[in-house]
């Protein structure tokens, strides 16, 4: 299959045609193009649109429900009715609560 340099490098009177043609035809075939790429191009901005606020709401329930777990350890470390995990060099070791 020939490319476009192919075809411009043979013939000089060619590549005249190819020039013209695009010049007469971008005025009709640009607005053409336009009214089927803007729609699909704004259906994908909306698309990621919904998709950043989708994100941001999982996002905000993964913080919340992880300040609930921090919250409710600390309330336990704080009752004394468990023994609490101590971590030493990568170790976990279970230390008694002073009484």
């Amino acid at each position: 299959m020939a490319d476009i340099g192919d075809i411009l490098k043979g013939n000089t009177v060619t590549g005249a045609a190819i020039g013209l043609g695009v010049v007469i035809l971008a005025p009709v075939v640009v607005p053409i193009v336009a009214s089927v790429v803007k729609p699909v191009a704004k259906a994908a901005i909306k698309g990621g649109i919904v998709l950043y606020d989708m994100g941001r709401g999982v996002v905000a329930e993964t913080v919340e429900t992880a300040e609930d777990l921090v919250a409710e350890a600390r309330a336990e470390l704080g009752e004394g009715g468990e023994s609490a995990a101590v971590i030493t060099k990568g170790q976990v070791k279970a230390s008694p609560q002073p009484s």
